[in-house]
């Protein structure tokens, strides 16, 4: 069996998101997996990237986090909530994380998660940077070999998040997250779970909801990932520009998505990163 951890962001515990972070803990022990829980707001999670992160700073008197960062992670000064939580993530072999969609991203509470527990030399600054290998990022990287996964209720009705919807497609507005936070230091991206139409459900809805969910989680190891182009596989130019000849003229995200008809060198030097696929 594996390790989950769940990272989940919400103030209140009789909450949808708060429901199916509950579930999916159910669900995943009585399959016989491990899980952890890192629930922010209870944990009382400071958000802040300030100088409280580091308990040697080799600059007292100007504060450039990045440095910062790099040094503490390497010397072992990073303040233990961060430490604790990389360990956690470490220990996984999945992550999701349980959050509503507020103004179209993370609550603040998650994205200050990202920003501190994400170091320099942990989560980006890692492998050789030189002209023609730009570090091991995007399918490479420190939680390579990892899955994660996003569960995410929404207010919005369904089709404004559709590919001609006003709010964009629910592909595009997770794009950051999903490609930028997630892809960046390797993890394999499975696809989202959104709910829509969140205060307006009814009991047969989250009967619906909850037995997709429970299917959702039983594929979480055996599922397909979304399947981003690695950095380093020879999609992209020694710019880190798209290839001219891939991408299928689409000028959108869906260019980053490796196809079928992408040419046999390309396929075959695709990095599949997933513990699970590799076994």
């Amino acid at each position: 069996m594996s390790n989950v951890l769940i990272v989940h962001a919400h103030p209140e515990p009789a909450s949808l998101t708060s429901a199916l972070k509950d579930v999916a803990v159910e669900t995943l022990r009585a399959d016989g997996h491990a899980v952890q829980v890192s629930d922010l707001y209870a944990m009382g999670w400071k958000p802040l990237a300030d100088g409280q992160d580091f308990t040697d700073r080799s600059d007292a008197e100007r504060l450039i986090y990045i440095a910062e960062s790099k040094n503490a992670y390497r010397s072992g000064s990073q303040s233990p909530d961060i430490a604790a939580e990389q360990d956690k993530l470490l220990w996984a072999d999945a992550v999701l994380f349980s959050f509503p969609l507020w103004w179209f991203g993370m609550p603040a509470i998650l994205k200050g998660w990202f920003d501190r527990v994400f170091a320099y030399g942990f989560a980006y600054g890692v492998g050789e940077h030189s002209e023609t290998h730009w570090g091991d990022r995007y399918g490479e990287g420190t939680l390579a070999g990892r899955r994660a996964m996003l569960i995410v209720p929404i207010g919005g009705h369904l089709p404004h998040y559709s590919d001609r919807g006003v709010n964009g497609s629910i592909d595009d507005v997770l794009w950051p997250i999903q490609h930028g936070a997630l892809f960046y230091p390797g993890m394999d991206v499975m696809p989202p779970f959104p709910i829509y139409s969140t205060d307006r459900m009814d009991e047969d809805g989250w009967a619906e909801i909850e037995a997709a969910f429970k299917q959702r989680l039983a594929g979480l190891f055996t599922d397909d990932p979304i399947p981003y182009r690695t950095q380093n596989g020879g999609h992209y130019d020694g710019k880190q520009r798209l290839k001219p000849e891939l991408g299928g003229g689409s000028d959108g995200i869906n260019m980053h998505l490796v196809r079928e008809g992408d040419p046999q060198e390309v396929l075959h030097g695709q990095v599949r990163q997933s513990r699970r696929l590799a076994s």
